[in-house]
């Protein structure tokens, strides 16, 4: 893709995140796109739009519009992940992508081969890194440390040897109470100054 066409589609992905009356699509992506550039410089033009589209309009489909347990939340992530990929399709279509990358990226949108795929685990990497460094210890409150360590374990498997390490290199500078839970799933010692509430 040359740097005009690639501009103008990252262009038009940000308008439609900036749609977001609560502001947070955008402020994913562009932490997204900034988990890529320090993970993987030279990341493939195909990866630069699936990051910065991996959440494409999420908020035009409320969690509340599925049931409440843990089926409706794995059913509502589906959905999501399938209107991700089918939205950015149609938007590089319109922007003139052959066939081939607008696929590559709907496989990278929707972490397909995630196991087998370098790019998609890179993705994925990106998420986590995002989560544990923003979403971390917002997500955490209210609920039981034991529940949260499960998740961020479950989280950490999801994660290459890569992201673990920019994980560990990035802790420091989060929240300490992101750092405490982290340290608890990690079984190592949590910060001495660490919230506990």
């Amino acid at each position: 893709m040359d740097d005009e066409r690639r501009l103008r589609t990252f262009a038009r992905i940000e308008a439609l995140q900036r749609a977001d009356p609560e502001g947070a699509e955008a402020l994913y992506a562009a932490r997204m796109a900034e988990a890529l550039d320090a993970l993987a410089p030279r990341a493939g033009e195909a990866l630069q739009v699936a990051v910065r589209a991996q959440h494409l309009e999420r908020w035009t489909l409320a969690r509340s519009s599925y049931p409440s347990d843990r089926r409706g939340y794995l059913a509502w992530r589906m959905e999501q992940s399938r209107r991700h990929a089918a939205r950015v399709a149609q938007l590089l279509e319109e922007e003139g992508h052959d066939a081939t990358f607008i696929a590559r990226v709907g496989a990278l949108v929707q972490k397909k081969a995630l196991a087998t795929d370098d790019e998609a685990q890179t993705l994925e990497d990106c998420a986590c890194l995002v989560f544990l460094g923003h979403g971390l210890a917002s997500f955490a409150g209210g609920r039981p440390d034991a529940e949260v360590v499960g998740i961020l374990q479950k989280s950490w498997r999801k994660m290459s040897a890569r992201g673990r390490a920019a994980a560990l290199e990035r802790a420091p500078g989060w929240p300490v109470e992101a750092q405490r839970l982290i340290a608890l799933a990690l079984d190592q010692d949590a910060p001495d100054d660490a919230a506990t509430g």
